[in-house]
């Protein structure tokens, strides 16, 4: 921890110039602090928590059975093997990304800006958010590999950790561009739900996710060329089958770390200037 002094003429028994010492709290525990309190809700209501993964539990238990009578798939894997990966990054998409939605409604209720008046470190706000959403994601995310498995689903530990890692570090990004699009978008909010509905869809259709983009045409395979998500979804899918050396894990990471650069760099830049 570290102290600062500060000048407080009017304190009863002070004189002018009299300082008088005040704590300020250290980074680590500024981020614990916005952590907890941003997860305690999380953990009050787990209802909410089942809700968010409504939707990748149906394309798993609905969508994925249409793709297990295949031989093979997505370059000779083995469907599950292919699907699950994408389930993830499709949960990552609908987790992180719309995490500014909470924080929308702090701001437009006031209790971001109370917030902003604490002791607390700006940047350490965003992180204790970003880790919340991080955290919350790998819960899922394990949740979801042990309800594949007695479907097909094979683990690769070591594959599936540095996969996880490898999600992780993209839900990071993800979430922190979604604090920023939420800050930006006062006083309404009619910005961020715009742009969330705009990006959402494009960046998981061009990505891989459901099906291979091989089965489409040479133009749609170009445009998804400039996708991140599809970078990361191949990623994924060779980590999760113990594959370290495929080329996709490199452009996978390059696309997640430049995400999560881009993301801390801009919510780090929002946070300080306020609300």
């Amino acid at each position: 921890m570290t102290a600062t002094t500060t000048t407080h003429p009017g304190a009863p028994g002070a004189g002018a110039d009299d300082v008088v010492p005040v704590r300020r709290t250290s980074f680590v525990r500024d981020v614990w602090t916005v952590f907890s309190r941003e997860i305690t809700p999380t953990l009050r209501e787990p209802l909410g928590l089942a809700f968010t993964m409504a939707q990748p539990l149906l394309f798993l238990f609905l969508f994925g059975p249409l793709l297990g009578g295949t031989g093979g798939f997505g370059g000779g894997e083995a469907p599950w093997q292919w699907f699950v990966p994408g389930i993830l990054v499709l949960q990552c998409l609908f987790g992180p990304m719309m995490a500014g939605y909470n924080l929308l409604t702090e701001l437009l209720g006031g209790s971001l800006e109370r917030m902003m008046v604490s002791p607390l470190n700006r940047t350490a706000m965003l992180i204790g958010r970003t880790l919340k959403e991080s955290v919350l994601l790998v819960a899922q995310a394990v949740l979801i590999m042990a309800l594949a498995v007695p479907m097909g689903f094979t683990v690769h530990a070591p594959g599936i950790a540095a996969g996880l890692v490898l999600l992780t570090v993209f839900g990071v990004g993800l979430g922190a561009l979604s604090f920023t699009l939420a800050m930006a978008a006062q006083p309404n909010g009619e910005l961020f739900y715009m742009v969330t509905q705009m990006l959402l869809f494009p960046l998981l259709l061009l990505s891989g996710v459901l099906l291979p983009l091989d089965f489409g045409p040479s133009w749609l395979r170009a445009v998804a060329a400039a996708n991140p998500v599809a970078y990361i979804a191949d990623a994924e899918r060779a980590l999760f089958a113990g594959d370290f050396t495929d080329p996709s894990v490199a452009y996978g990471a390059l696309a997640a770390v430049a995400v999560a650069m881009v993301g801390l760099l801009l919510g780090t830049r929002a946070m300080r200037r306020g609300v």
